[in-house]
């Protein structure tokens, strides 16, 4: 699937019809447009991406929003939280960010590497068998029983930052969904530690693949800075960026603004599901089910964009940003991933036949990207086709936020693609 790129009728199509004000969207709801420090025609030619998406019902609705080192850029919100019911969807709607919590369990563990806690090369802390007796499965005997060796090498952060630990996920592998199957241990859907102390699929360091890499790494973080994870994340990031909507937890008045997941259906209608029930897991997974909004998000990337600050306040040097963005992977290819559960995700390769690579907690393309992108550039998403890129090059970042099922949906995927497109097009013309 890639992100594809519109031609510019395609970018400019329906502008005209968008006002300063409002415009009706499906079902009688309406889509507001915000006011960022942007010229308004050249507002509109993003408006106009957005809008047609929502209108044609490609998506429910969506959050858009993208800064410069200026500051920022764009802020968008069209459609509804949930389709034939609503309410609108506003810039302050909540969303599941799901693996795009990963940056941000990466950013603390980079803290805790800053204040020589944590080794990016040396062996991690020895803080469960998982980590300190990795084992590799090899395959499964005749009876289907798990045929399992200790790995060769220990794993390091550096391994599990980049998905080269030999960790993997159920979803994108068949022969871990086949090894839960055979040794009865609990999904990651249970929030239970065992779930993640699965086997290795490889020797750590010897390919890419994306898995629970995180979920270790924010265990570590919990181990090494005697925080949980989420007062962690609150007293480390959150409360001094002033992420106040940013957490594991949701209050009655944020839920009360989260969007509902949709499902894809096989004629492309989408269907809403409801809202999650919440639990309290185990533990907290650095990996996955952070709730955030758009604005919040957007500020966590302008840190990473002005090199570890943000409006006085610092969290990781500038020199710690810049490792971060590198490419820590070598010629060891990433960023393809094979589903085995279509109803949660299509198969992953956002850039077919580009050289994809990864630094220390996100992927990073190697060559320009079609819609505008610099060689450099940095992102990730989560399963609920929430996205976001950073362009160091350029200076520019920006997200886009959905709730919708399978991952790599390629119609949000196109959006993706047609917004980022439109973001560069309206920076040469401002």
């Amino acid at each position: 699937m890639t992100v594809s790129s519109p031609s510019r009728r395609d970018l400019l199509k329906g502008a005209a019809a968008i006002t300063a004000a409002t415009a009706v969207g499906i079902g009688g709801a309406t889509t507001r447009r915000a006011h960022a420090q942007t010229p308004s025609a050249s507002r509109a030619r993003i408006d106009a991406v957005l809008k047609q998406a929502v209108d044609t019902r490609e998506v429910p609705g969506v959050v858009a929003m993208a800064a410069t080192d200026k500051g920022l850029f764009y802020e968008g919100a069209f459609g509804v939280r949930e389709l034939a019911k609503g309410p609108d969807m506003t810039l302050d709607s909540v969303f599941r960010i799901a693996s795009m919590t990963k940056a941000i369990t990466s950013v603390a563990a980079m803290q805790l590497v800053e204040q020589s806690k944590l080794k990016l090369e040396e062996p991690v802390p020895n803080i469960d068998p998982a980590l300190g007796s990795p084992q590799v499965l090899e395959g499964f005997d005749a009876a289907g029983t798990p045929r399992l060796r200790p790995a060769k090498r220990p794993i390091t952060l550096r391994h599990l930052l980049t998905h080269t630990a030999g960790f993997s996920y159920e979803i994108w592998d068949a022969n871990m969904v086949r090894y839960v199957k055979a040794s009865g241990m609990p999904s990651t859907a249970t929030g239970k530690v065992a779930s993640i102390r699965m086997p290795l699929v490889f020797e750590p360091g010897e390919k890419w693949e994306y898995g629970v890499n995180i979920d270790w790494v924010g265990r570590l973080v919990e181990s090494v800075s005697g925080q949980t994870l989420d007062a962690y994340f609150r007293d480390k990031i959150f409360a001094p960026l002033g992420m106040k909507d940013s957490g594991y937890i949701t209050s009655d008045e944020q839920r009360a603004r989260q969007a509902r997941v949709h499902q894809r259906q096989a004629d492309g209608t989408l269907a809403p599901q409801p809202l999650e029930t919440p639990f309290t897991p185990e533990f907290w997974s650095g990996g996955g089910p952070l709730y955030s909004t758009g604005r919040d998000y957007l500020t966590f990337l302008q840190v990473l964009l002005h090199g570890g600050s943000h409006n006085g306040t610092r969290i990781l040097k500038p020199e710690t940003v810049a490792l971060m963005g590198k490419n820590h992977t070598g010629d060891i290819p990433a960023g393809i991933m094979k589903t085995t559960t279509p109803a949660r995700s299509n198969d992953v390769d956002l850039f077919p036949g580009a050289p994809i690579r990864w630094g220390l907690g996100y992927m990073l393309n190697m060559e320009p990207g079609p819609n505008g992108r610099s060689a450099g550039t940095v992102s990730w998403g989560g399963i609920f086709n929430t996205y976001y890129w950073l362009d160091p090059a350029k200076r520019v970042t920006g997200l886009i936020m959905t709730q919708i099922l399978p991952f790599a949906d390629t119609r949000t995927l196109k959006l993706y693609g047609q917004f980022e497109r439109s973001v560069y097009e309206t920076l040469k013309a401002v």
